[in-house]
């Protein structure tokens, strides 16, 4: 299978992290255009990911995916999709907080991912992971670049995650993204839903975030470009 942003994923990146990138987490794509990444985070269910997909595609929206390697394991034929359409992240293996363990347990947590994620997408995850919970440390930085990755952040979080239950709206969705709209803003919303309302309002406020940032004049681009990859 063909990766959405470069080449033949079945041929492994050479593993360097751009010397630019080293020591860094990316919380906002280096550019002065008008440009956005819509990123997804894929953990604990599937609930919104037909939803979003048949947003993206709707709209010709380009998009990157952080997957665990338990949900590329448990949610194969959704992998397989997102894999063919979009860009695909590593987001570790079982979501833990990686600041509570050892260098041995990181390791395995971003390696064992790496190998479902491949499997099941057809795309080497390679170069980007996004950090569960957002919790990291300079040294998680420095360990993750020597596998071959470079951490990236959000420039802000919708708090879709959050739900109805805990106070969030498709409305208040919009509105963080557009408050936060800036060359570059990289958004974090989440494929599942809520577990206590079982609400998708990321998926939901979709539709509404991609035409009003395009009515702005911004337009949508995976994480690799970046690297410089084709958009």
């Amino acid at each position: 299978m063909t990766s959405p942003a470069s080449g033949d994923s079945t041929s492994p990146p050479a593993c360097a992290v751009p010397a630019r990138f080293a020591g860094q987490e990316i919380s906002r794509l280096p550019v002065t255009q008008k440009v956005v990444a819509l990123t997804f985070d894929a953990g604990a269910n599937a609930d919104g990911v037909h939803s979003i997909r048949t947003t993206l595609r709707a709209k010709s929206a380009k998009a990157t995916f952080f997957l665990t390697g338990a949900f590329a394991n448990r949610f194969r034929r959704k992998t397989a999709r997102i894999g063919a359409e979009h860009l695909v992240g590593n987001h570790t293996n079982t979501h833990p907080d990686l600041t509570t363990l050892t260098d041995a347990q990181v390791v395995a947590e971003v390696t064992t991912a790496q190998a479902r994620i491949l499997q099941r997408s057809g795309q080497d995850p390679r170069r980007f992971l996004r950090f569960p919970f957002g919790a990291r440390n300079q040294h998680l930085v420095h360990l993750v670049n020597g596998l071959c990755y470079v951490p990236f952040r959000w420039t802000v979080d919708t708090l879709g995650w959050k739900g109805t239950s805990g106070g969030m709206t498709v409305r208040k969705v919009v509105d963080r993204v557009l408050a936060a709209a800036t060359p570059g803003e990289i958004v974090l919303m989440h494929v599942g839903s809520n577990p206590d309302d079982h609400s998708t309002l990321d998926a939901d406020a979709l539709p509404q975030v991609i035409d009003r940032l395009r009515a702005r004049g911004y337009s949508f681009v995976r994480l690799s470009k970046v690297m410089g990859a084709a958009p």
